[in-house]
């Protein structure tokens, strides 16, 4: 079964992130994008500012295989964007002109893969969270809090990009659990 983290855990990690602090700005922005949007460690170092589709509030993304998808923004994860782009982003660009990239390393530069999961490593354990958290656990907790919450597996299939349905339907785990624990306190021929 996938990794996850409860809605708790996920509040946990991002409430510990300072929204007042630079570098720490792009950070909250990076963990907002991934939990809001269920991107691939991947795909958010491959976002160019220009994905980002304001006036829909989507994101462009490009998946494996170069599918192109398009996956809903949510407003926290909105608005922690433009706080890095208007208070962070500037900077770290001008120190690399060539960065089309959205989210960019101290030097101006792409983020790496293995940059987020230091990152996500430093804000776990900053939020004292004792858990294995991977950028991938963030990927799964965003499909299992959708399907938790009454989404259908179609749409949560499109926005992870899953080519195959049966992909998605790892996620469904937990619903068979709660279903379990229905069926065990409301019917009759339980003791």
């Amino acid at each position: 079964l996938p990794n996850i983290l409860s809605i708790e855990e996920i509040d946990t990690i991002l409430n510990i992130i300072p929204n007042d602090k630079p570098m720490a700005l792009r950070d909250l922005a990076i963990f907002e994008m991934m939990y809001s949007c269920g991107l691939r460690v991947t795909e958010l170092c491959d976002i160019k500012t220009t994905d980002i589709l304001w006036d829909s509030e989507m994101i462009l993304v490009n998946g494996k295989g170069d599918k192109q998808r398009f996956i809903p923004i949510g407003p926290i994860a909105r608005e922690n964007l433009k706080n890095y782009l208007n208070h962070k982003r500037p900077s770290l660009a001008d120190k690399n002109h060539n960065s089309v990239e959205l989210f960019l390393s101290q030097n101006g530069r792409k983020l790496t893969r293995m940059m987020i999961w230091v990152l996500l490593k430093k804000w776990t354990e900053a939020a004292d969270l004792q858990k294995q958290v991977s950028p991938h656990t963030l990927r799964h907790s965003f499909a299992t809090h959708l399907l938790e919450g009454g989404a259908d597996l179609r749409s949560v299939q499109e926005m992870l990009g899953h080519a195959d349905i049966s992909t998605t339907q790892v996620y469904t785990h937990l619903d068979k659990e709660y279903l379990k624990e229905v069926h065990r306190t409301f019917h009759p021929r339980f003791d």
